[in-house]
C-alpha cells in the first residue's frame, strides 16, 4: 500500500476526532495552545497506537485468513465508512463539553480511534510499513484535530456533519480499491 493510500486512509480516520475536536473548539470558545496539543495528542497518539494494535492482533491469525485478505480488508473499510457516514447523521453534541480532563479526554480518544484499530487489522493483511502507517494516521489525526479545534472556536457546526460523510465515503472507495486490485490485477 503506498503513501498516497495511506495519506487518504489516514484523513478518512481522523474525520471522527475533527467532528469531536470541532464540538470542543464549539464549547472551550477562544482556542488555546494546550487545548490544541491536548486534542492532538490525545486523537493522533490513540489513532496511531489503535492501529498497531490491531496490525499485530491480525498479523497473530493472518496465516489461517490469507486466502480471503482482501475481502477482510474491504469488508472492515467498508464498514467503517458505512458507520462513520451515518454516525455523521446523530445529533451527538449535547455530549461535548469544554473539559479536557484526563478521564474525558481518554474516553474520547477511545471512541473516536476504534476505526483506526479496524484499519490496523486490515494492514496485517496488506502490503504495508505499519510503522510508517501508524505514523502518518498519527500526525494527520494531530492536524486534523487541532484544525478542527481551532475551527470549532472559530466557524461553529457547518462542518461537524460533512467531515464524518467525508470521512466515510473515503474509506469505502478504498476498501473497493483494495478489492477490485486483488481480485482483476
Amino acid at each position: 500500500m503506498g503513501f498516497i493510500e495511506i495519506l487518504l486512509i489516514a484523513i478518512g480516520v481522523s474525520m471522527d476526532a475533527f467532528a469531536i475536536s470541532v464540538g470542543k473548539g464549539l464549547a472551550v470558545g477562544k482556542a488555546r495552545l494546550r487545548h490544541i496539543l491536548s486534542v492532538g495528542l490525545w486523537f493522533g497518539g490513540f489513532q496511531a497506537l489503535m492501529t498497531l494494535a490491531g496490525y499485530f492482533l491480525g498479523s497473530s491469525f493472518y496465516s489461517a485468513v490469507e486466502s480471503v485478505d482482501h475481502w477482510i480488508a474491504f469488508g472492515l473499510l467498508l464498514l467503517i465508512g458505512i458507520n462513520m457516514i451515518r454516525e455523521s447523521f446523530k445529533d451527538d453534541d449535547k455530549d461535548i463539553d469544554a473539559s479536557f480532563g484526563f478521564t474525558k479526554m481518554l474516553v474520547l480518544a477511545v471512541a473516536t480511534s476504534i476505526d483506526a484499530l479496524a484499519c490496523g487489522l486490515s494492514f496485517a493483511f496488506l502490503d504495508t510499513n505499519i510503522w510508517s502507517a501508524a505514523l502518518i494516521i498519527g500526525l494527520t489525526t494531530f492536524t486534523f484535530s487541532a484544525a478542527g479545534l481551532m475551527a470549532g472556536s472559530v466557524i461553529g457546526r457547518r462542518f461537524h456533519n460533512l467531515a464524518g460523510i467525508a470521512g466515510g465515503i473515503i474509506l469505502i472507495c478504498i476498501g473497493t480499491e483494495i478489492l477490485i486490485k486483488h481480485l482483476f490485477f
